[in-house]
């Protein structure tokens, strides 16, 4: 006798609401948001299922807990900005079919584009006309269509497009279905989810900067109202002077790095990186030693894994070179007693706070020191969160210098007491240098977030869970404590290096795929893991011991206790 079959249902969780829900498998999250009427403070613009990031169309066919967001969480700001970026190139093609868009790093609050074989210098005519354009799109509310095709017949669509850099981006990643995005009739890739269509982008704009455009988008905790733009001349400058460096290696995006690694040997990549970085702090040091008659202190400052501790160690040498004798002191060694450190809004220890500093003692030890007293420098154990002092005292004389070295250096609120004559700014962070191409930017702080994590493994016992867990935390801070006071540098230093995040992706990639499904950390797991899919190893024997990417892999020369 014939068994009548039985419909299969599958149940639902909604964190949004607490309700468990069966449906018909095959369901999409678009057709759940309907049914269970969910609304949320702003449009929903993706969705968490099983700590995996979902655009609105997926399907569903087993049991899943599932999450609504929209732009005020950290992955609906970034598919609203890899949205908005596909409009802009959609915008450009339309208007100026024969340009092409570079969407080049993130800079003043917004993103830094220029558009390059065009037949004169973009002015704010052009600007004006990109804009309207991008209105007109946006207004038509087109839907963004993912599909998944062959990445053989990807490589062909995108050539067929004038997409070379994402042609030569698969051809090298080697993946056997690639994801194509449509607008319309415009094709393109984002590294990443989309919003479901063009009508969700309400608040955009975009100005003239210097060369090219900014790209302005939404704060994302207030979405009615843009980032403002605060002007970042060094930081802009730093970018332009790498950019040219790029250039004349000629990879200027992850699928000619790989080409570049793959034909030639990586061994010159880094060796001709490296060259850089020491032409850069050899410049430093001449710089210091220019005006050293009035120079006491070099303060050093910037964000988390950006290398402070290696160019501190790195500009000592050169400095020695030229006959001076330099100190350096950290200011991790001045952190109040643990019972003193502020805690943030989470309850934990808040180490990014200034006021996790003794101010007093510190300021109270620089001025002995360049009055030539003998001081006697503290030394914090982080085993026991408490501090003891050095037995022998430290001194200076005429030819000494003071190199400090810590998150808070450029903040005036440090050296309150310290003369402005007597004080050298350097500001340090890891500026990307390349792209994923030319759509399609890599944050700076991702490749902190990597460098941190194979570095907290290596020499502090942390798991990747850990890191990730933390990371939006120190992200905070950096925000409060370090970005206001960058512009404040009197010089900047880039420590990324074209090479690290294809030698970084050997020691990171199994250290983050132990982060477990059932871990809210799994989503960014997945993005971090998908990021290092886009670069071919490099090896890391060349790698010389003074190396800034020795502070993370180990192997360095210089001493870090």
């Amino acid at each position: 006798m014939a068994l009548s079959k039985q419909k299969r249902k599958i149940k639902v969780f909604c964190e949004n609401n607490g309700i468990e829900k069966e449906y018909e498998p095959g369901i999409t999250l678009a057709e759940i948001i309907e049914d269970q009427k969910i609304k949320l403070k702003h449009p929903i613009v993706g969705c968490i299922v099983n700590n995996t990031l979902k655009e609105l169309y997926y399907d569903v066919y087993h049991p899943k807990h599932i999450k609504f967001i929209d732009i005020t969480h950290t992955d609906g700001i970034r598919m609203y900005t890899r949205s908005l970026c596909f409009v802009l190139y959609k915008a450009v093609r339309e208007l100026y079919p024969d340009t092409k868009l570079n969407i080049e790093h993130s800079v003043s609050k917004g993103y830094y584009c220029e558009l390059t074989e065009f037949s004169k210098s973009i002015d704010e005519k052009n600007i004006s006309a990109i804009k309207n354009k991008m209105q007109e799109i946006i207004t038509a509310d087109i839907p963004f269509v993912r599909n998944e095709i062959k990445t053989s017949e990807a490589i062909e669509v995108y050539k067929k497009h004038g997409l070379l850099d994402k042609s030569k981006l698969f051809e090298s990643r080697k993946g056997f279905y690639t994801s194509i995005y449509n607008l319309g009739d415009t094709v393109d890739y984002f590294y990443g989810h989309l919003i479901p269509s063009s009508g969700y982008l309400k608040v955009f704009d975009l100005v003239k900067y210097y060369d090219g455009m900014l790209l302005q988008i939404p704060k994302r905790n207030n979405p009615s109202e843009l980032q403002e733009c605060v002007k970042q001349d060094k930081m802009f400058d730093i970018f332009r002077e790498y950019k040219s460096w790029v250039k004349i290696l000629e990879v200027q995006d992850v699928g000619s790095l790989n080409e570049f690694v793959a034909k030639r040997n990586a061994t010159e990549l880094i060796k001709i990186s490296e060259a850089l970085h020491e032409k850069k702090v050899a410049n430093i040091a001449d710089k210091i030693q220019q005006n050293i008659d009035k120079l006491r202190v070099v303060l050093i400052s910037g964000p988390s894994s950006s290398g402070k501790t290696s160019f501190c160690k790195r500009l000592a040498v050169h400095l020695k070179v030229l006959g001076l004798k330099p100190i350096s002191i950290s200011l991790d060694n001045y952190f109040v007693d643990r019972d003193r450190t502020p805690k943030d809004a989470d309850g934990e220890y808040d180490f990014e706070a200034l006021e996790a500093i003794d101010i007093k003692l510190f300021n109270e030890n620089l001025i002995d020191l360049q009055k030539g007293k003998e001081v006697f420098i503290p030394k914090f154990v982080f085993a026991t969160g408490s501090r003891v002092f050095n037995e022998k005292p430290l001194s200076m004389n005429k030819d000494n210098i003071l190199l400090v070295e810590g998150i808070h250096a450029l903040n005036p609120k440090l050296t309150p007491d310290i003369a402005a004559d007597s004080k050298f700014k350097i500001y340090v962070s890891a500026l990307t240098q390349i792209a994923i191409d030319s759509h399609n930017r890599i944050p700076t702080t991702d490749n902190r977030l990597i460098r941190r994590m194979v570095r907290d493994f290596k020499y502090r016992n942390y798991s990747a869970l850990n890191t990730i867990k933390r990371w939006p935390s120190v992200r905070r801070g950096e925000e409060k404590n370090i970005f206001p006071y960058q512009e404040e540098a009197d010089v900047m230093f880039n420590s990324a290096l074209l090479y690290e995040l294809g030698v970084l992706k050997r020691y990171a990639e199994p250290l983050i795929k132990s982060v477990s499904p059932d871990k809210p950390e799994y989503l960014e797991a997945q993005r971090l893991l998908k990021f290092l899919s886009y670069f071919s190893p490099v090896p890391d024997e060349e790698i010389p011991p003074t190396s800034i990417m020795r502070e993370f892999l180990g192997g360095s020369s210089f001493n870090y206790k």
